[in-house]
């Protein structure tokens, strides 16, 4: 289980990871001026449009450039899910399911016009394949986490009731030259199952 765990961990960051970087160096080229980028990442972009045969970021519909300005109203979503994972915080649960789930939404928009269009290539649905995956993967890894965490939570409360100091005071006389009253507590602990006696003096 540690393994599927980590392998998922591995999955959701690096789809985080390039969701942050293709937003701000190549998706932003179909939105913005193409002079404000180096002339190197403008020769990736155009590349990469000729290999896969993307029409879409060739000539850019409206509603394809609706999904860029929400990809990149997104990024800080990425990048916020992308240190949760690697610093192990527990709210990466959240940013998971949010980062899926606007994958599921992006690639949902992108197929239904590329199938329904006629003029993609097997290339280009293979890949836009492994994103489809990557972002079901961080909507479960987000569940399941959200799920551990609400039953570690669970399990720790009676736990934590009983492992809370139970004192109970009572006052005795001792049988000794300290002719006054004295307090017994009783302390539960449920991680020694057992109770230990202390005796503290007024």
């Amino acid at each position: 289980m540690g393994f599927v765990s980590a392998a998922a961990d591995a999955v959701v960051a690096l789809l985080s990871l390039t969701m942050a970087v293709a937003a701000l160096l190549f998706d932003s080229q179909v939105v913005l001026p193409r002079g404000l980028y180096p002339a190197s990442l403008v020769d990736i972009q155009r590349w990469f449009v000729a290999e896969f045969g993307h029409y879409l970021v060739a000539d850019p519909p409206h509603f394809f450039r609706g999904l860029v300005w929400l990809d990149l109203a997104f990024w800080p979503v990425c990048v916020a899910n992308l240190y949760g994972i690697l610093a192990r915080r527990p709210w990466a649960a959240a940013t998971s399911i949010m980062a899926g789930v606007y994958m599921l939404t992006y690639m949902s928009a992108i197929f239904g016009e590329m199938l329904g269009s006629g003029r993609t290539t097997p290339k280009l649905i293979q890949l836009y394949v492994p994103f489809a995956l990557a972002a079901v993967t961080a909507v479960l890894r987000g569940f399941c986490s959200c799920s551990a965490q609400a039953t570690a939570v669970a399990s720790h409360a009676p736990t934590a009731r009983i492992n809370k100091v139970i004192a109970v005071a009572l006052e005795r006389d001792l049988e000794d030259e300290m002719d006054q009253p004295h307090y017994v507590v009783a302390v539960l602990n449920a991680k020694a199952s057992g109770v230990t006696w202390v005796l503290l003096a007024t």
